[in-house]
């Protein structure tokens, strides 16, 4: 067992490593996810989880060696990000669907309510569950406001579902330095070095933190939104190596330690910048039991192995999505996920999107194939 670690550093870990895992089964294409939205919803799964199934969870989370409890790190991180008075909207919400003939445990049912603030609701799977999938449904576009409109299919939910499990998470924040339309500009934006596409360009010229990374031929921007608690940081290959755009190679390469001293306040520096950026939106949903199997959660797949026995009965994980909307316009970013897990007597589903932590803990990871362009209005020796 290594040195004790906080939940900050156990969630960017499980980010970067979440990450690296999506970028090798889609080497192409735009990945979008939010660690916390993720990593909040298997939590509430391993408080039910026992033995060899909560051992791997919590390696695949890499919580293993976070000082303290785990959930109640969970409780003080959710109540951070669930602020009133904070500059920006950022809300999380979790729900409990119990089938109600089901007896689940009341430690299960209590710790979920505690750590994790999960509303109870008790349904009828076994007669109801399409009115059961509508309500679900309606609750998700509620607190989404309105971005994801139906996450559960109607194939999802039947008579053997006993425990929907559910995360959603909204964000919006404004920049301190807004994009000007009057700014915007028809552009062909590079993919690769052989293809390009015709956007919306977004420019603007303004102080912003920045650095090279020489190790990694990368540039580093941070833009801040209003408060300055919250921030996106851009990675930016300097050069288009390949038809990945050199982030395949940057993603390998990329750890938590890097990440903390490559965005290090004293390795960032003030400079005029000419940013450029393209005005797009993104909707993805990815399945992820192949996933998070490859990264160790086995048995939680497995109806012969899994040990869900601090929920109730016999229950195991089946399909996985998860979802998540996301706009970079002029003003505000908005960013909208959900995630859940339907748990059923011989089977067991997760799907959702995803929100984050505090302290390095990234928000959410845009790992963008329509790359930005930005330089700091000086002298070439600077970088």
């Amino acid at each position: 067992m290594g040195s004790a670690i906080s939940l900050s550093e156990a969630n960017s870990a499980f980010s970067l490593a979440l990450l690296k895992q999506l970028s090798n089964n889609n080497k192409t294409g735009n990945i979008f996810f939010s660690p916390f939205s993720i990593s909040s919803a298997l939590a509430m799964v391993m408080l039910g989880a026992r033995g060899n199934t909560a051992t791997q969870m919590s390696e695949c989370l890499q919580t293993e060696d976070c000082w303290g409890d785990v959930h109640s790190s969970f409780a003080q991180l959710l109540t951070v990000l669930n602020r009133t008075d904070a500059p920006f909207t950022f809300s999380v919400a979790n729900r409990l669907y119990r089938e109600k003939s089901c007896p689940f445990t009341q430690e299960f049912l209590i710790q979920s309510k505690k750590h994790y603030r999960a509303e109870l609701e008790s349904v009828d799977f076994k007669t109801r569950s399409e009115e059961v999938r509508i309500d679900v449904n309606h609750w998700v576009q509620q607190h989404t406001p309105g971005n994801i409109t139906e996450v559960v299919d109607e194939d999802d939910l039947n008579e053997l579902t006993r425990l929907v499990l559910f995360t959603a998470t909204h964000f919006k924040g404004y920049w301190i330095k807004d994009f000007s339309w009057s700014e915007t500009y028809d552009a062909q934006f590079w993919l690769n070095k052989n293809n390009s596409k015709p956007v919306e360009m977004m420019k603007q010229e303004e102080d912003f933190a920045f650095t090279f990374i020489e190790e990694a031929n990368c540039k580093i921007l941070e833009m801040p939104y209003c408060g300055k608690e919250v921030s996106m940081l851009i990675f930016l290959p300097a050069e288009i190596e390949d038809d990945t755009t050199g982030l395949e190679k940057l993603g390998k390469e990329l750890t938590y330690e890097k990440f903390v001293a490559w965005t290090h306040p004293g390795q960032m520096q003030t400079y005029h910048i000419d940013v450029r950026l393209p005005r797009f939106t993104l909707e993805e949903t990815y399945d992820l039991n192949t996933v998070l199997s490859s990264m160790g959660m086995v048995d939680a797949f497995d109806h012969t192995k899994c040990d869900f026995s601090g929920q109730a009965g016999e229950l195991w994980s089946g399909p996985s999505p998860h979802y998540l909307d996301f706009g970079l316009p002029h003003r505000p970013t908005t960013v909208c996920e959900d995630s859940g897990l339907c748990v059923g007597q011989g089977r067991l589903q997760y799907g959702g999107p995803t929100g984050n932590g505090s302290g390095s803990v990234p928000l959410h990871h845009l790992h963008c194939r329509l790359l930005p362009q930005f330089h700091p209005v000086l002298p070439a020796e600077v970088l």
